[in-house]
């Protein structure tokens, strides 16, 4: 006879086999002693398997992976789970309620970890955190976007030369991966210090949704949960037939200049060495000065305010060995998204 799984115990919760429940992780308070909390949503599977931690918002203003988390969990595959899904939606409430990036004290939560008892805002909930929720759990997928005025081509960061984590990005699903290490004091190398797998899904721009990077990050969520064995596989057929590609390296271009920044070039673009990608000059056209690729690569990153101030991130281009195949890749990428009819949400506009 099977022996039954046993429940899920987090913070102040025990979830049975085949059940979901809500609890909150208690954060800090404000001047009115007003508890803020940062929510949590557990569903626990029937049957036994890895316990998946999706999490958003560590950057308040990063909102598409909030919307990302709320499709996953509305997934009616969910009631087939093996194994545990814990999803943070927003983990900095205090940038979310105020649509700002950082802390109160100014402070970048995702710089904070592994944190301390007794150190700053941000130190405090990141060892809350680590200890409370990312302890509990096997393998993590922290959702991004880019900064305010910036825009990402949806990509994952990753530590590709670890076999395990090279697997998870792959089973994403996007043309395009970044292999790189995680940052000092990010939740990542928090989580790759615990030996927790853990990949960083890049889509879209701050104080915004995107509805094409949204699509893409459920499907890459459900991908991870598919390949962790934690659902089963789909029954789709394949979206296409080409393979993800790393990144052998990739570099912001900064200005030269303070300006009108007009770029000529978006994101995904394929673009070779010397190519012109914008101009900068003074609202008179004075005094321009040419934007041109270092080296040939695609655009992954873009600053979308046109007044920049010299030394500002402009483009962030990723240099692949393959960049036609990439190229197609990403148009093939791109045209799936947009046109699937398999989608039950209606899009954001």
């Amino acid at each position: 006879m099977a022996t039954r799984r046993q429940p899920f115990r987090i913070l102040d919760i025990e979830v049975a086999p085949g059940a979901r429940d809500a609890t909150a992780l208690p954060a800090a308070q404000l001047y009115t002693h007003t508890r803020l909390n940062i929510p949590l949503q557990v569903v626990h599977g029937r049957q036994d398997g890895p316990v998946l931690l999706l999490t958003a918002a560590i950057h308040g203003d990063e909102l598409n992976g909030v919307e990302i988390i709320r499709r996953v969990l509305r997934e009616r595959g969910l009631n087939r789970l093996r194994g545990t899904l814990v999803a943070v939606p927003v983990v900095n409430v205090f940038g979310f309620i105020h649509r700002s990036r950082y802390l109160p004290d100014r402070r970048d939560l995702n710089r904070c970890f592994p944190g301390s008892e007794k150190g700053s805002l941000g130190s405090r909930i990141a060892d809350l955190f680590s200890r409370e929720v990312l302890a509990h759990c096997t393998h993590l997928v922290d959702l991004h976007t880019g900064a305010i005025h910036r825009s990402n081509l949806p990509q994952i960061r990753a530590k590709v030369d670890d076999p395990a984590v090279a697997e998870m990005a792959r089973a994403f699903g996007l043309p395009v991966i970044l292999g790189s290490p995680p940052l000092d004091g990010s939740l990542r190398h928090m989580a790759d210090t615990l030996g927790v797998p853990a990949v960083v899904y890049e889509s879209g721009e701050a104080l915004r949704f995107d509805e094409q990077g949204i699509r893409a990050g459920v499907r890459g969520c459900l991908g991870v949960l598919r390949h962790l064995g934690m659902l089963p596989p789909s029954r789709r057929e394949p979206r296409s037939d080409w393979e993800p590609f790393v990144a052998r390296s990739s570099q912001w271009i900064r200005a030269e200049q303070d300006g009108v920044f007009r770029p000529h070039v978006g994101l995904g673009a394929h673009v070779a060495q010397g190519d012109l990608l914008g101009v900068i000059g003074s609202p008179e056209g004075e005094g321009e000065v040419d934007i041109h690729a270092p080296a040939a690569g695609v655009l992954v990153g873009r600053n979308n305010i046109p007044l920049v101030n010299e030394g500002e991130a402009l483009f962030h281009i990723a240099r692949f060995d393959e960049l036609g195949e990439v190229a197609r890749g990403i148009e093939d990428f791109h045209t799936g998204m947009l046109e699937d009819p398999r989608e039950s949400e209606p899009p954001v506009v």
